[in-house]
């Protein structure tokens, strides 16, 4: 995976062959003002740790600060993602109904897609109402991989 953090938190989590990465590297430092360097912080440091035990089935939440520059209403999304609890799953329609926008299925789906912070910000516990998995920028089987390791240690815990 690669991580870039500011001084304020992590702005960005992402799988090293997700596609558009370059494209997400160029809209961070444009909304940030910053170039993206090569370097390392106790942001990045602390996401290293948190992520490996995740993937050892030994950390379900997150403590690392995040910084996730983006619309009201983006950000809106993503705090809403962070509310769904390991190893559930809810979709978009769920999800634009609790923030308040029932109609905005579509309007959720494209701000989960701009998320930059994967697994952390959640959206792959999101799927489709048919219960399908839809829309990973991880890419689908790696969404299905994450939500079978999720209910394989909630279930331990």
């Amino acid at each position: 995976m690669f991580v870039c953090s500011t001084n304020q938190g992590i702005c960005l989590l992402e799988f090293v062959d997700r596609r558009m990465l370059e494209t997400e590297f160029e809209q961070l430092q444009k909304q940030l003002k910053m170039k993206i360097i090569f370097g390392d912080n106790n942001h990045i440091k602390q996401t290293k740790k948190e992520i490996e035990e995740y993937f050892q089935g030994k950390r379900q939440h997150f403590n690392i600060k995040l910084h996730t520059p983006g619309t009201d209403f983006q950000n809106n999304v993503w705090d809403c993602l962070k509310q769904i609890p390991y190893g559930k799953l809810t979709t978009y329609k769920q999800q634009a109904e609790k923030i308040n926008n029932p109609q905005a299925i579509r309007a959720v789906a494209s701000a989960n897609g701009f998320n930059r912070v994967a697994i952390i910000v959640p959206c792959h516990r999101v799927i489709g109402s048919n219960g399908e998995l839809m829309g990973y920028g991880g890419g689908l089987e790696r969404k299905r991989w994450l939500i079978e390791h999720e209910k394989k240690y909630s279930n331990q815990n």
